[in-house]
């Protein structure tokens, strides 16, 4: 007997699982799990819905991890959708529905995988699964409540593997070993509200804010590493809230957005922002206060073991070698690369979070085949 990967993404899409609500979908996987001889758990934390599934003894000197997310993003506009986007319908060999690529689709190849993997050849170690439902929301009680549940009962993984959506037009052509970090820098610069007719007599913000978005803008922060491209920083807000043409408004904000490499943290950068604030306050005479969220640091898993079982895995099943990658936005591997080494492969990306989300059916279980190989190379 064989798990179908592409009825199980069906039945996952059919569980309206908007985050942070449920929907059944963990109900669902810690059935099939449960069933196939995985010991399960629900580290719930927050109004969040986790699952942890072992197979195999704790404290195993080999645990092979899979970890996913069964939340996601809200429909939008539903009329904008030619299906039900929880209808798991099927056209021309594509299934529908929110989750399909984003990433309902990709924890089912992994749970399939992994259930048939320890009914067929029982592995001489643990097989772990890590299914949490907080990875599109704010991801405080998600992976890192599991990572704490672990922690907590003494469970561990000796290497993971995250089956989010990484190949970007062609199933096989790319896999990721790390990620750049993440922070948002938010600034607000406090002058004295006046006529505009008489400037002398107020401070004006928007100036200053102006001033100091350019020279955030215009510098260079590095020049890339082996792995990593340029880290990057992007103006995405100014607002004075200001309808009058006649007034200097009291106040005015700025945000920006930074991707950053590994030859800084969030706390260089941080310093970085704070010292540009305070030189543009000094020049303009007037207050910038600043608050950042560092949404998570920069990480690399060497090429070495990890990365050549999944790029061998890739390219038995697709013929294509993955270009072993650091780009995109974050994942929960971030929270991860601080238990055990951790990779990152998965769908086609092209459809997560649009209108009518899709995934080809023969990607479903060509994943599948290819998480198998892995899980069979890592215990061979």
């Amino acid at each position: 007997m064989t798990t179908d990967p592409a009825a199980l993404s069906a039945d996952l899409i059919r569980c309206p699982s908007v985050t942070p609500e449920e929907g059944g979908a963990l109900v669902l996987l810690e059935t099939l799990l449960s069933e196939a001889g995985f010991d399960c758990t629900r580290a719930d934390r927050g109004g969040v819905s986790n699952l942890f599934a072992r197979w195999g003894a704790k404290g195993a000197a080999r645990s092979f991890g899979f970890n996913g997310h069964t939340d996601v993003v809200p429909v939008g506009d539903a009329d904008a959708w030619s299906v039900d986007p929880f209808g798991a319908e099927t056209r021309e060999g594509w299934l529908y529905g929110r989750g399909a690529c984003d990433m309902k689709s990709g924890v089912a190849a992994f749970a399939a995988a992994a259930v048939d993997f320890v009914r067929n050849t029982p592995p001489d170690g643990a097989v772990v699964l890590t299914i949490t439902g907080d990875e599109e929301g704010p991801s405080i009680d998600g992976t890192l409540a599991l990572l704490d549940h672990m922690k907590a009962e003494g469970e561990a993984m000796t290497a993971c593997l995250v089956g989010e959506p990484t190949c970007p037009t062609r199933m096989g052509e790319m896999m990721k070993i790390g990620r750049r970090g993440s922070m948002t820098a938010w600034f607000t610069v406090t002058g004295v509200q006046g006529h505009a007719a008489y400037p002398h007599r107020a401070k004006n913000p928007v100036p200053a804010i102006a001033r100091l978005m350019d020279r955030l803008a215009s510098h260079k922060l590095d020049e890339g590493t082996d792995h990593f491209d340029p880290s990057t920083l992007a103006v995405v807000g100014i607002d004075t809230g200001n309808p009058a043409n006649n007034v200097i408004p009291a106040r005015c904000t700025g945000m920006v957005n930074i991707r950053f490499n590994d030859t800084h943290s969030g706390a260089s950068l941080s310093d970085w922002l704070n010292a540009e604030a305070h030189r543009v306050a000094q020049a303009f005479d007037v207050d910038v206060a600043v608050e950042i969220k560092i949404s998570g640091e920069s990480f690399l898993t060497p090429p070495g073991p990890l990365s050549r079982i999944v790029a061998d895995a890739v390219e038995a099943e697709t013929g294509l070698c993955p270009e072993l990658s650091t780009s995109g936005g974050t994942s929960d591997a971030r929270f991860i690369k601080d238990h055990c080494p951790v990779v990152e492969f998965g769908l086609v990306g092209q459809s997560m979070h649009q209108v009518d989300e899709r995934v080809e059916i023969a990607q479903i279980h060509q994943l599948k085949s290819i998480y198998t190989r892995i899980l069979q190379s890592y215990f061979a």
